[in-house]
């Protein structure tokens, strides 16, 4: 099974698994998973890339806040970490990160890419994932069949046992805490988005109900040198369920994004 257990080493005050050697790429996962979900492009751009995968707070083996965070706390304990400027990657809330890392960080970025990321959720979807946020209580986490469905489908795949595995174990308060920030996150101000000063790619599955195809192309449509590309068949977990077509995309944007700064 490939899902396995990395090493982490130190990343400031979170964990994080490193490989490769190359361009410098951070990978910032989603609510309730952990380093190991971007196995896959680890593995597949190890010869091209220098990566950095934290943990998120409250998550694998990274500190939970002491107090209820909001949006940049994350980031600020992300940006305080870096030492050199990053191509940021993140899926999911992963992707709000990576945002507000380029917005208000813009110093630490050479390149965004947002994978199944939210923009102007519809009022039944923002009210359906604020009741989820709602109905966290901090001490356990819910059975994860209903998401892992969402996400994966009918079929039991080791990539979703391995998702099921790590929302079944997460921090629970720390999972709470990060959930409330999704539920009630969001892209940064079109204004802002606009004035984003680094390279940007968006991408989503054709079939994800949540992070839509038409949110990554409203996104690049407001971004400078923002693009959008969706990919056929998939859902909402681009990097485990499709990593060949996530890292095609990156080899070509890490390719662009290296080529212009030489």
């Amino acid at each position: 099974m490939m899902w396995t257990i990395r090493q982490r080493s130190e990343f400031g005050r979170l964990a994080a698994i490193r490989h490769g050697r190359g361009v410098p790429v951070l990978l910032l996962h989603g609510v309730g998973l952990r380093a190991e979900a971007w196995n896959a492009q680890l593995d597949g751009l190890g010869d091209q890339c220098a990566m950095v995968a934290p943990d998120m707070p409250g998550h694998g083996e990274s500190a939970a806040f002491v107090r209820a965070p909001v949006l940049s706390d994350y980031t600020d304990r992300i940006a305080a970490a870096l030492s050199e400027p990053v191509i940021a990657v993140g899926h999911s809330m992963g992707g709000m990160i990576a945002l507000d890392l380029a917005a208000r960080y813009p110093q630490h970025v050479r390149g965004v890419v947002a994978v199944n990321a939210v923009y102007r959720r519809s009022a039944e979807a923002a009210s359906a994932v604020m009741a989820r946020a709602a109905a966290l209580d901090g001490a356990s986490v819910p059975e994860p069949a209903v998401p892992l469905r969402r996400w994966f489908g009918a079929a039991l795949t080791e990539e979703a046992e391995a998702c099921g595995a790590w929302l079944r174990g997460v921090d629970a308060a720390g999972y709470q805490a990060a959930y409330k920030v999704f539920a009630a996150g969001d892209a940064p101000p079109d204004d802002v988005m606009a004035r984003l000063g680094c390279p940007a790619l968006f991408m989503t599955g054709a079939d994800d109900p949540n992070s839509t195809p038409d949110m990554s192309a409203a996104m690049a449509a407001l971004t400078p040198g923002g693009r959008a590309h969706v990919v056929e068949g998939a859902a909402h977990m681009l990097p485990m369920t499709h990593p060949a077509d996530l890292n095609r995309a990156l080899h070509g944007f890490i390719d662009e994004v290296s080529d212009a700064g030489n």
